[in-house]
Order: structure tokens, then sequence, then C-alpha cells
């Protein structure tokens, strides 16, 4: 029998339907390493936004405290509620037994929130023709019942959401925006607080405090990954007092240690960047997604994270949101999906190698199609 430590699973295809731009996102095909892009306002983050509200359905938060964060119910409806009143999903995620399928609707209710109109799910197998009949869950209802019909061992279909609740939970989104003076990474942090990298990368600290500890190999990687774009950084100074620790490092030639509110926001992304992407396979979830992930980097550095985005794609599924040519040309075309605005509707169309293959043996760039305009 197959554990769910040992489970692996890529989303294969998504369908979203008035999740703020993503109006009608119908059965789009995902590569094992995706490359969003488009210009400003085109909506290319809110699949990855769609993604974050769903990690908050399933882990610890809820949809409700999402929906609140994010500024209510009717921000998340596509042109508001008086035009989307209904916003509704599908996922599909592979494993080598077969294909996971989530459906979802959320609906707008009063005052200004959210809450759960359908849910269902099922399991099909490779081996097996025609597909399983969906398994829906109790409705109306303000947050998802999947881990209650996980947990719940008088259901014949307990094994089928546990196992696709396990998988959607190794779905997650990062962001490493916040580097301001409150930021969570200027906090100190419980050094126990190192299991998973959190979405903003506030947890940093412990995270490499563990590392140096427990895979010296992995860490002493990932302090060269970081010297090959900042000489002057020697190696992280990680004190744990009253099993808390704090972020520092030293500099070169240099007895002085830099707190993150004495660092540069470039160099802060890219400690939690390059951690994340040199982690070990056990800190790791299935799905990564990274909104901008060259933000305040240099071209070296951003040359350097495609590098390990393609090297990490071989045994995770890792999407990006990016407006970087530079790192858009470094990926292959059939990675790459543009968002374009179609009256206020985000479009997201993979771009095709044969429609532009006149373009692409004239020596033109990925970023030379998109930036000239016949893409995008």
């Amino acid at each position: 029998m197959t554990s769910e430590s040992d489970l692996c699973s890529r989303i294969s295809r998504v369908s979203i339907r008035g999740f703020r731009s993503l109006a009608c996102v119908e059965n789009l095909e995902l590569p094992q390493l995706a490359v969003l892009i488009g210009a400003n306002g085109s909506g290319k983050s809110n699949l990855i936004r769609f993604f974050e509200m769903l990690s908050y359905s399933l882990k610890g938060r809820n949809l409700q405290q999402f929906v609140i964060e994010k500024g209510g119910g009717d921000d998340q409806l596509f042109f508001g509620a008086r035009t989307t009143s209904r916003l509704e999903a599908e996922i599909a995620l592979e494993t080598e037994q077969g294909t996971n399928e989530y459906r979802m609707a959320l609906t707008h209710v009063a005052p200004d929130s959210l809450a759960f109109a359908e849910e269902a799910f099922r399991f099909s197998r490779h081996d097996r023709e025609g597909s399983s009949d969906w398994i829906h869950l109790p409705m109306p209802a303000q947050e998802s019942g999947l881990p209650v019909a996980a947990a719940d061992s008088g259901q014949r279909s307990r094994r089928t959401a546990r196992t696709l609740l396990y998988l959607l939970r190794n779905c997650a989104t990062f962001q490493f925006h916040d580097t301001s003076a409150k930021a969570s990474l200027n906090m100190r942090w419980d050094e126990s607080e190192n299991a998973r990298m959190r979405s903003d990368g506030g947890n940093l600290a412990p995270i490499l405090l563990h590392l140096s500890q427990e895979h010296p190999r992995r860490y002493r990687l990932i302090t060269r990954q970081i010297q090959r774009v900042l000489p002057v950084f020697e190696d992280f100074d990680l004190q744990s007092t009253g099993g808390k620790v704090l972020l520092r490092w030293r500099a070169r030639n240099s007895d002085n240690t830099f707190g993150p509110h004495l660092t540069s926001d470039g160099s802060l992304r890219l400690f939690c960047l390059f951690t994340l992407l040199n982690l070990p396979g056990e800190m790791l979830p299935d799905v990564l997604m990274i909104d901008e992930p060259e933000l305040g980097l240099h071209p070296h550095a951003i040359a350097l994270t495609a590098d390990m985005l393609k090297s990490l794609s071989v045994h995770r599924q890792v999407f990006i949101a990016t407006q970087s040519p530079l790192m858009v040309d470094a990926f292959d075309v059939d990675n790459i999906l543009v968002a374009s605005l179609k009256d206020g509707a985000t479009d997201l169309t993979p771009m095709d190698r044969d429609e532009y293959r006149v373009w692409l043996e004239s020596g033109y760039q990925p970023s030379d199609l998109w930036l000239k305009e016949p893409v995008g």
C-alpha cells in the first residue's frame, strides 16, 4: 500500500470561473514548470492567489480568514458580487495510481463574505476505464468539508478524501515581497518552527539553523550560492537564545554581524529564495508557486535563480509569475503561459512553439515575442 509520505503529485489541469480577473479559465493544462508572464494588471498572479485561497481553506487558517485579509468577498469575485455571485473551480492532481479531482463552488453571502455552496471529489484509477462518480459533501458550509471527510472513519470515501486533502495541502504559495520593518522576517522565531518555510519566508532563521545542524551539506550549498551573487557575504550567524533565533549574517573581513534591519531588501529576498530552492526534499511541498521571484535581484542572481528553478522542477512542480524578460528567456517556450486582459478578464494561453516558429528561428527570444506584442 502506498503511504501518504510516498505520494508525489502534480496539478495536471485546472478550471476557474469567477475568481477575481479569472472569469473563465477552462481546462488549462499545466506543465511541470510553468512561467506566467503578462503586463501589469493582466492578472497573471491571480492563478497563484487562487491556490493561496485554497491553502487557507484546507490548512490551519480558513476561508473566512482569507476573505477578511484580502478585502472581503466582493473583491474575490469577477467584477464584484453584482456581476459574479458564484465562484467555481475544478482541479485535477495526478499521482502514479490515478487522477484525484476536487470541485468547489463559493457563493457571496452577507455581509461581505464567501461560503461553500458545493464541494465534491473523486479518484479515478489509471488502470480502469472511465471516471469514478463524484462524492458530494454536505452543503452549504462556511468552511471546507474535506478535512472532516478525511477524518470520518465511518465514510467509505475517507481514504480518497484523506489522500486528496494531503495532496492539496502540499501545494504551497510563496511571495517574498514584505521586507518592511514590521515584516515577520525581522522577528525572533522559535527554533522549532523549521518544518516548512512560511509563505512570506518569515521563519528563515529557524529553517537555516535546522539545516546547519541536520543538513550541513545542503546548508553549505545555500551559503555558496549566496556568495556567488553577494561576494561580501560570508555566513549566517544564527544564535539561539531562550529557544528563539533571529536572522543575522556576517560579512567577509569584518567582525560585524547584520540583522534584517541593516540588510537590503534585495539581499533578504535572495536569502529566502535561494534557501527555498535548495531545501531537502522532505522540507518541500509537491507544488511550489512563487510570485515575482526576480523582485529586487541582480541580473546574475536572476539567471542563477532560473537554473535552480529548472533543477527543482525535475522533482517538484513549479509555477512562477514574472515580469522579468531575463527570467523569461531562461526558460523554454513550452514552459510559458501568457496572461492577457480582454474586457477585464484574464486569458491564460500557452505559448505555442509552432505558432512562433518563424520568430524563434530568426533569433528572437521568448521575451521579444512578449514585449513586441505578437503575444500577450
